[in-house]
């Protein structure tokens, strides 16, 4: 099976190749229909088995196919600013040549101010802490009414951290 079988737009394909990834690994095949088709999804791999590429791949087809917008669509909640920051260049390697998508790591730490004129000027994918998603949340530089998708990563530390009441009021609203 290759990633041209799962019905992946060009441009994803391209920004796919160039990163190396040269046939769908397991969780790959397994949550890219699954997040296409919109369907809730729990997956677990270990280390380097392209989690990340499984669920930004089908997040930006689907920002792809939709009508365009400078609205966020996905919210991809991670329990560290490290790993906001990893995931965002990786969603942005596989954006690369998606015209007007734009991903935003938002995180403490960073000047809010920054994250704020970004959100301004349109972004589609935010990855980010839940405090700092939250503190969007309640400036209402980050609204939620246009979002398709919420991606939990490493949702199994942001818990063992604590941060299961922040997680909570993120996704009901």
């Amino acid at each position: 099976m290759s990633f041209s079988s799962l019905g992946l737009s060009e441009s994803l394909l391209r920004a796919v190749a160039e990163q190396g990834y040269e046939t769908p690994s397991p969780i790959q095949l397994q949550a890219i229909p699954a997040v296409l088709d919109g369907r809730d999804l729990m997956a677990a791999a270990q280390t380097g088995t392209g989690k990340t590429a499984a669920y930004g791949i089908p997040v930006l087809e689907k920002i792809l196919k939709a009508e365009p917008s400078k609205e966020i669509q996905t919210v991809v909640l991670s329990p560290t600013r490290e790993l906001a920051i990893q995931v965002s260049e990786e969603i942005r390697r596989l954006a690369k040549y998606m015209h007007g998508v734009k991903v935003l790591p938002i995180y403490g730490g960073q000047e809010i101010g920054r994250q704020i004129r970004s959100l301004k000027d349109g972004v589609q994918v935010i990855i980010g802490t839940p405090g700092r998603v939250m503190d969007h949340m309640r400036r209402k530089t980050v609204k939620m009414d246009q979002i398709h998708t919420v991606v939990l990563d490493e949702a199994d530390e942001m818990l063992n951290m604590g941060f299961y009441k922040d997680v909570k009021y993120i996704i009901d609203l």
